[in-house]
Order: structure tokens, then C-alpha cells, then sequence
């Protein structure tokens, strides 16, 4: 039987910019088989779509709040949602 695909929506909070942190998400995320994006917002924030099982994403969250060594995740916020669009694999937005 197949897992069922979920896609979730993370922001994670604190000294996220500047310091690799969408590159960790993407390595990570595809680590994990996960597709989706990872973008920063304008208020300093940084947005992560992921689809995948719900065992890859809730180990996708747990590396998010640590992040790579020089960020300092203060939260990390988390929705399920739905959306049409497709991803094919994970990347970094801009």
C-alpha cells in the first residue's frame, strides 16, 4: 500500500537568512525524497513547501529547527495544506 503524499508549509523563524540555510533545507529535503521549494520571505523569514510521507516531513522539521551551524532557528511554524501546483523535485526559489 502507498503512503499517502501531504504537503506541508514551514517558516521557520530567527537568523535564517544569510547563513545556508535554504541550501541545508534542500539537501536535506532531498535526503529525504521529499519535493517542494524553499524560499526567504521579505519579513527575514524562510518558507519551506515540502510533499511527501508524513515520516519524511516530520524528520524534514526536526532538521529544520536546527538548521546549518551558523543559523539560530528561534521556531518553526507548520501548516498542512493543498495546492495544484506540481514539483518534480526540490528546489531553491527566489
Amino acid at each position: 500500500m502507498e503512503k499517502p503524499v501531504i504537503t506541508r508549509r514551514f517558516i521557520s523563524q530567527g537568523r535564517v537568512q544569510g547563513v545556508g540555510y535554504r541550501w541545508f533545507v534542500q539537501k536535506t529535503a532531498r535526503q529525504l525524497g521529499l519535493k517542494g521549494e524553499v524560499r526567504n520571505l521579505p519579513d527575514g523569514t524562510v518558507e519551506t513547501i515540502a510533499r511527501g510521507s508524513e515520516a519524511a516531513l516530520n524528520l524534514l522539521k526536526k532538521s529544520l529547527k536546527e538548521g546549518p551551524p551558523l543559523a539560530l532557528v528561534e521556531q518553526v511554524l507548520e501548516q498542512t495544506i493543498s495546492t495544484e501546483k506540481e514539483y518534480h523535485h526540490f528546489e531553491v526559489s527566489y
